[in-house]
């Protein structure tokens, strides 16, 4: 499978099924065949930070809306591409998906809003 044309189709996808439109970008250079969904950048403002009088653990950490683009992805839109994706959980920088045609099938059809006739199994150690 092309990279190039998964990410065209696993974007116009996305804003057919949301009305809304995705980061859906290819890595570069060793990760050049890995795929990332997210937010595009104007709408990822969250961020973390200390909660006031608190010890700097990671524990005492709020996330925020910084009011500035380019950032994290916001919980609305973390919820929104995890229920997109059939997925439970979508971490602050996006949706990750492997290099490799089983990877990039099961994501267009999480994106085409189907089951996926096969969970991708990892490639690595």
């Amino acid at each position: 499978m092309d990279r190039n044309e998964v990410i065209k189709a696993i974007r116009a996808a996305l804003k057919h099924r949301s009305g809304k439109a995705w980061s859906v970008t290819g890595g570069r250079g060793t990760a050049w065949g890995w795929i990332t969904i997210d937010s595009p950048p104007a709408r990822r403002t969250s961020g973390f930070r200390l909660k006031a009088g608190t010890l700097d653990l990671p524990e005492n950490y709020e996330e925020y809306d910084t009011g500035q683009p380019d950032r994290l992805m916001t919980p609305a839109d973390r919820a929104e591409l995890g229920k997109l994706l059939g997925l439970d959980r979508v971490h602050t920088q996006g949706v990750s998906i492997a290099a490799s045609s089983e990877h990039y099938r099961e994501y267009l059809d999480r994106a085409n809003g189907r089951t996926p006739s096969k969970i991708a199994e990892p490639y690595w150690d």
